[in-house]
């Protein structure tokens, strides 16, 4: 989600258990649990995505890192068609060049899917000429980035791809998208977006204890983890419109002034707060009673405790 000042932020819909094949033991497979590659995990959860987002949502944006832009997740993309991939593209990728969309004349049967001419990224990058500069925003800042950008086919991809090649500090990375004619900054934009997800890992381990508890059952084990997910969504969600004010209390330690945005530690114990003030507010409304108070001050005392 792209909130207005903070930039984006990754809410978590969705949690699926990966264990390894020589780790199923046979309670495991007593409990209904069988072996799936984490790229087939991930490509059921699009699917699943796909069928629950409704029909007047027109493209779905799936960003991923190097390891999942493979068959298993890239063939999605004529099966769904509103997925829409970006990757970061193996700098041996077996590129080839776009074939011609028109036939030539007495030319019979269905036009070629990839070229004849291998794309070599190495090569592409060394090259001197077709360096450009394009404008983008990254990480809340807005950025030029030096880079090169052609069309491509890619046999994992099943055809054309916009292929984007971005000349950093130290080295070249390339990145693709499978829809051709999205542009260079969307592609950048889109790969420095997800890492929001890297922030939402840590916080939702570190400020929920996600994957501590102490279950047996393993699929126990995926509802406790999806219930740690669904209420750091639940937070970022009352957030939205909160002021920063309201977030953060930091009367206790006065001598912490340094500007920086609430964490979601911080959200969570807003929201503890603003349920707290309800309660208090609702066994103190109309006519005193000591029973409510007296379960009230119980309840303090045992969080306290």
């Amino acid at each position: 989600m792209q909130h207005p000042d903070e930039g984006v932020r990754a809410w978590p819909l969705r949690s699926d258990l990966y264990v390894r094949h020589k780790d199923i033991t046979p309670a495991l497979r007593q409990q209904g649990f069988t072996f799936r590659t984490k790229r087939e995990v991930a490509a059921a959860q699009l699917a699943w995505l796909d069928t629950w987002t409704p029909a007047s949502v027109r493209s779905i944006d799936v960003v991923t890192d190097g390891a999942y832009a493979k068959r298993p997740l890239l063939r999605l993309r004529h099966e769904r068609p509103r997925l829409t991939f970006f990757s970061r593209l193996p700098c041996n990728a077996a590129l080839w060049s776009v074939p011609p969309s028109e036939r030539k004349k007495g030319q019979r049967g269905p036009l070629p899917t990839y070229g004849k001419e291998r794309l070599d990224l190495a090569q592409r990058a060394e090259q001197p000429g077709d360096w450009q500069e394009v404008t983008c925003v990254q990480y809340g800042q807005q950025v030029t980035k030096r880079i090169k950008t052609f069309l491509a086919t890619w046999k994992p991809a099943g055809g054309v791809i916009r292929v984007v090649l971005v000349q950093e500090a130290d080295d070249w990375l390339p990145y693709f998208c499978t829809k051709p004619e999205a542009t260079p900054a969307e592609i950048l934009e889109a790969m420095a977006d997800r890492g929001a997800l890297e922030q939402t890992f840590k916080e939702v381990k570190e400020v929920w204890g996600a994957g501590q508890q102490q279950v047996r059952n393993v699929y126990s084990n995926e509802a406790c983890f999806n219930l740690n997910l669904w209420l750091y969504s639940l937070v970022e969600v009352w957030e939205w419109e909160q002021a920063e004010a309201a977030l953060v209390d930091r009367s206790a330690s006065p001598w912490d002034h340094e500007p920086r945005r609430p964490s979601h530690a911080d959200k969570r114990k807003a929201l503890q707060r603003e349920v707290l003030r309800g309660e208090i507010e609702e066994a103190l409304a109309g006519r005193p009673s000591k029973a409510k108070i007296r379960a009230l001050m119980q309840r303090l005392l045992d969080r306290a405790a």
